[in-house]
């Protein structure tokens, strides 16, 4: 089974992915996280920021480093937006992006991947797709309340306005922009609880298995 999963920021494609890929056995993947190691050490050492460096860096990425709160950060996100938008890179990270969404570990029923372009360039061939969506004030909230478990002094306005550029940048890029395809399944997120959210997508999923 592949599941492919794109949203703006603060949607909820994260944690519904992951519940998703714990409830069907599948390979979790956060395609974001690729970005925002790069960038994090675009921040921490901006004059080894150049391709041949990124080339090393991606071949030396493990999937437990996906996961240090240290990516987390709202500096981390815009930097990682930014760096989305540099063709050159946005191959690189696809080619290891496609690797485990079709080469899953053996232990795994298949792959779930979240994301801004993995429903028509990732996983184009997915057999679920979907975009979730949520008003921008949601989201916000939502990201706020996420980043101030690591950061107490951020603020909310702060959070606000980086969301608004994220997305103006995800939707406007030239190169895999943010877009809801045809074949799918729009579902938004504002007034659904998490549960509720993963009880709408399984009966999708359900559904379809049966």
């Amino acid at each position: 089974m592949k599941i492919a999963i794109d949203s703006p920021a603060g949607a909820g494609a994260g944690t519904q992915s992951k519940l998703l890929s714990e409830h069907y056995n599948l390979f979790y993947l956060d395609t974001g996280k690729f970005y925002r190691i790069l960038a994090y050490n675009k921040l921490k050492q901006p004059n080894k920021f150049n391709i041949s460096n990124i080339k090393k860096q991606i071949k030396k990425i493990k999937l437990r480093d996906l996961n240090h709160k240290k990516l987390l950060s709202n500096e981390v996100g815009i930097e990682a937006s930014k760096i989305s938008k540099n063709k050159t890179i946005r191959k690189l990270v696809d080619l290891v992006q496609r690797k485990y969404a079709y080469k899953p570990p053996k232990k795994y029923k298949g792959s779930c991947l979240d994301g801004r372009d993995i429903t028509y360039k990732i996983l184009p061939d997915a057999d679920f797709k979907f975009f979730l969506t949520a008003k921008l004030k949601t989201r916000a909230e939502r990201r706020y309340k996420e980043l101030k478990k690591f950061n107490k002094n951020i603020k909310y306005k702060e959070v606000f306005k980086s969301i608004q550029i994220r997305d103006q940048r995800d939707y406007k890029r030239k190169i895999s922009p943010l877009k809801i395809t045809k074949d799918s399944i729009v579902i938004d997120t504002t007034n659904l609880t998490i549960k509720e959210c993963f009880k709408k997508i399984k009966t999708i999923i359900d559904k379809k298995i049966k």
